[in-house]
């Protein structure tokens, strides 16, 4: 099939948590046999943060961000199969929206895909003419990062046919173990940008446990927390490009995720993080959200704190030779159930079920 997507940005992480998950996604649909184009707009200064060049699973158009602009790409939605908008372009979000599905053919499938859906969930919850309420019903698919029978029953509250929850996922060719390097050594490293909600979380389950451990070594990496006072102890990187997290994650004894406030709160959602953590082996400790043992088992594959001090304590007592099992245990663990080929395989089927549907394909059989 060809997919239009209409996203942030496939080329650069900058400001983009979402970079790797299209990537592994995209690839993997492509090496199904599936025409992918990418549409992002040059904003955000990403174009002159790219990570990674333009690949051959895809085609990337990058256009200006302005109003004549997106209107040409969104006349492009109309020679595709699928027409997938994302959420958080950042750029016309509303206006590419509302043309995407104005320009689709009627066979096609329709996808809004919530790379945020705690965000976008409440949005919706306050505003009556949010967006989302009108395009609902033109939609044959609403997509998700994360989030589990939470965001399911809250979408399908709002009037969404069919809401299905695609997790983050590793692609093992991309996040592996590498040899360490000295300049990402630490106790305990932490990775995200400063946003407002997440930075609360950071103080409590990061920063906390660096004051409860003025003799340890810890690490930030992640865009906007040079203009933040940090402990003598925290040693600031900026931002980490994606050909880095490899060694970001095997070089320290510990690697901590910390779930943004609403993403916490509704729970079943892993960031890309914890994926990439566990494909280098790292010995990853996260705070506590509901659903981590679909995932990882916790004291087994992955450690869980409820707070700094709690962060602290699994630091204290944790060994180089605990870390190693508990890295290799989640690295086993992910690279069996949770790489982007298996996501990849359920967008596949999910697609080949509504091309049925739409009486554009033959049905399909479900795989148990």
């Amino acid at each position: 099939m060809k997919i239009a997507f209409y996203g942030s940005s496939l080329l650069s992480s900058y400001w983009n948590g979402a970079a790797t998950y299209y990537r592994g996604l995209l690839s993997d649909l492509a090496a199904r046999g599936h025409q992918v184009t990418f549409y992002e707009p040059d904003a955000f200064d990403r174009q002159q943060h790219r990570d990674i060049d333009p690949p051959a699973y895809a085609e990337v158009k990058v256009y200006p961000a302005t109003v004549e602009a997106m209107r040409a790409v969104v006349a492009e939605a109309a020679g595709a199969d699928v027409v997938v908008k994302a959420s958080g372009v950042g750029v016309f979000d509303d206006e590419l929206l509302d043309g995407v599905l104005a320009a689709a053919r009627p066979e096609a499938i329709r996808i809004f895909w919530d790379v945020d859906a705690p965000a976008t969930l409440a949005e919706m919850r306050a505003d009556p003419q949010h967006v989302l309420h009108r395009a609902m019903p033109a939609l044959d698919l609403v997509l998700t990062y994360g989030g589990g029978p939470p965001v399911i029953t809250a979408y399908e509250g709002f009037g969404a046919r069919r809401c299905i929850p695609i997790y983050n996922a590793l692609d093992p060719a991309t996040h592996h173990p590498v040899p360490p390097e000295p300049r990402f050594a630490a106790d305990l490293a932490f990775l995200g940008n400063r946003l407002p909600d997440r930075e609360a979380r950071v103080e409590a389950f990061f920063l906390d446990a660096a004051a409860r451990l003025p003799e340890r070594r810890f690490l930030i990496g992640g865009s906007g927390w040079e203009s933040r006072r940090l402990p003598g102890n925290v040693h600031h990187l900026g931002h980490v490009y994606t050909r880095e997290h490899n060694a970001f994650n095997t070089s320290p004894l510990a690697v901590l995720n910390i779930a943004r406030d609403s993403m916490a709160a509704v729970g079943f959602s892993p960031a890309t993080r914890v994926f990439e953590a566990a494909g280098a082996g790292a010995c990853l400790i996260t705070d506590a959200w509901e659903g981590i043992e679909l995932f990882l088992e916790p004291n087994a594959e992955v450690l869980v704190a409820r707070d700094g001090r709690e962060v602290a304590e699994h630091l204290a007592c944790l060994t180089p030779e605990r870390a190693r099992r508990i890295g290799e245990a989640a690295r086993a663990r992910i690279t069996s159930d949770h790489t982007y080929a298996r996501r990849g395989a359920e967008v596949d089927l999910i697609l080949k079920e509504e091309a049925a549907r739409k009486g554009t394909l033959a049905p399909v059989r479900s795989v148990a």
